[in-house]
């Protein structure tokens, strides 16, 4: 066990012997000062692990000698001791960062939770978290062998979700391998789940269904528009159920989370048919049928989301709603800045809708550009750029000025994505699209049964192109590669980020529903 050095500075230190020897018992290294201009040339030339200072000191009070202190080592944890119960001084001291504060007279219980806290916190947390999850792996493992339903799906998605955050925090990877196998097991599983019951919820309107991408306005916005005076509805796209947990410590800070629900994405979990869902309110086969000047299919090389307010206005007339909306859709940085200095704008609407596509950009920059492959080689990394982005992005300050106002805002995506690890051998011609988790064409040739098929789209609400037109969903961790160009698409595509498969990633998505802290 690591032998920690301390530094005590106090003007009656004399008096603390019984606490100083009650630490060394305890493994500490403990050096004695009685003043603070001794505490700083100290901690200035000497290592130490942490400092406690006594607020009042003759000559160089402690609030002085933790400025100089935090000046050469910013770093250097600082605990304040003081008899002092003064506000003003409490502020100066957590101003200048320090890591505790103590009222005297202090027992040396105190002084060793401190110093636990300070230098221990991590260890501790790590062997909680391992001892956690391995209780908590049995209960999981067991789960997964039962007949759940899609909320209990979604349940142990979070859970698994939980952990991985967890182990994060902690910093110790000593169980990674083993949540990470349970991962694996858990999405085959799922998988299973979807190609035994997907089509049925989708053609039996009372089978017990989750909630899925086209009933998400009905179901979840329309209510909450004509309970407020403006809501706002904000479509990250892209975002996975874990991207959100990263946010939502930020986000909370100007917001409550009245409500944290998943619902599920439909298949293809792409945006031009999951997104397209959304606004629309319709299946893509019944967008395809109802409203054909709006929608576009596989065979245009056209953008297949240009249409997505105009589908949003078509389905608030559907439902006999009358009220005024906006919609902006953010695709470059300037129209996220423009956006959060007209934001003050918005509020006269009754629903304003921001469809915010930084994290799909992301992924995809990531499958393209080098350097990206390099800053996020796995999901902590992946979740790390997303959190870094959001605390510099427009999006944030918008949010900041949303919060100022009585609104109510929801947070959701469209879907989410899967690091892909495996490839799997699909054949088609020159008309197939080139999703690589999902094919859609007619003669797609394939060995094995490791995918989910729609050999009837229209029976999973999908349009065909013609009569022998199929649907073909990548499972689990894999993606598609043709055999001629395979050693390519295996170098390139292995270990990025995909969507329009099956996964619990793609398809158990977020929805949030805040309201704000200020007013």
């Amino acid at each position: 066990m690591q032998r920690y050095t301390i530094l005590w500075a106090d003007d009656e230190i004399d008096l603390l012997k019984p606490h100083i020897l009650f630490l060394q018992q305890r493994g500490y290294d403990i050096t004695p000062v009685n003043n603070g201009a001794e505490a700083v040339e100290l901690s200035d030339s000497k290592h130490f692990d942490i400092v406690f200072l006594d607020e009042n000191m003759p000559g160089m009070s402690g609030l002085e000698a933790l400025s100089l202190i935090k000046n050469n080592k910013p770093n250097l944890p600082v605990v304040m001791i003081t008899k002092n119960e003064e506000e003003r001084i409490m502020e100066e001291a957590i101003g200048a960062k320090i890591e505790d504060y103590l009222i005297k007279p202090i027992n040396p219980s105190q002084i060793l939770l401190s110093i636990k806290k300070i230098l221990d916190n991590k260890r501790l947390i790590s062997e909680k978290t391992n001892s956690g999850y391995q209780q908590e792996f049995g209960k999981i493992g067991m789960a997964l062998l039962d007949n759940m339903n899609h909320q209990q799906w979604a349940d142990i998605y979070k859970k698994l979700v939980y952990w991985e955050l967890q182990m994060d925090e902690s910093g110790n990877n000593d169980m990674a391998d083993v949540l990470e196998s349970q991962k694996v097991e858990a999405n085959t599983n799922f998988c299973r789940f979807i190609k035994k019951n997907y089509e049925n919820w989708l053609n039996n309107p009372n089978a017990d269904r989750p909630m899925f991408s086209h009933q998400l306005m009905k179901k979840v916005v329309f209510p909450e528009v004509a309970k407020h005076e403006s809501t706002f509805l904000i479509v990250i796209d892209n975002l996975r159920y874990d991207q959100w947990k990263v946010l939502e410590p930020i986000i909370t800070e100007f917001f409550n989370v009245d409500l944290e629900e998943t619902y599920y994405s439909i298949l293809p979990t792409t945006t031009a048919y999951a997104r397209n869902a959304i606004f629309s309110g319709m299946l893509p086969s019944e967008m395809e049928k109802t409203y054909p000047d709006l929608w576009v299919g596989e065979d245009v090389d056209e953008g297949k989301n240009n249409f997505e307010d105009e589908f949003l206005a078509r389905q608030i007339k559907r439902n006999n709603l009358n009220f005024k909306f906006s919609y902006h859709k953010i695709k470059q940085l300037e129209e996220g800045r423009d956006l959060a200095d007209s934001v003050n704008n918005l509020f006269g609407n009754k629903l304003n809708v921001i469809v915010y596509n930084f994290v799909d950009m992301l992924s995809h920059a990531r499958t393209d550009m080098a350097m990206i492959r390099e800053l996020a080689p796995d999901e902590a990394a992946y979740r790390s750029i997303t959190k870094s982005w959001f605390i510099h992005s427009p999006l944030l300050e918008i949010l900041r000025k949303i919060s100022e106002k009585k609104v109510k805002v929801i947070i959701t995506t469209d879907h989410g994505t899967i690091r892909v690890k495996r490839a799997f051998k699909i054949v088609g011609d020159k008309n197939v699209n080139t999703n690589l988790r999902y094919k859609q064409g007619k003669n797609l040739g394939f060995e094995g049964d490791k995918v989910m098929q729609a050999m009837k789209p229209e029976r999973f609400y999908l349009p065909k192109q013609n009569v022998s037109t199929t649907y073909v969903f990548a499972i689990e961790d894999q993606f598609f590669a043709y055999p001629n160009n395979y050693n390519y698409y295996v170098n390139f595509y292995k270990d990025t980020f995909q969507h329009g498969g099956v996964s619990l990633e793609e398809m158990i998505i977020p929805i949030i529903s805040l309201t704000s802290k200020n007013v």
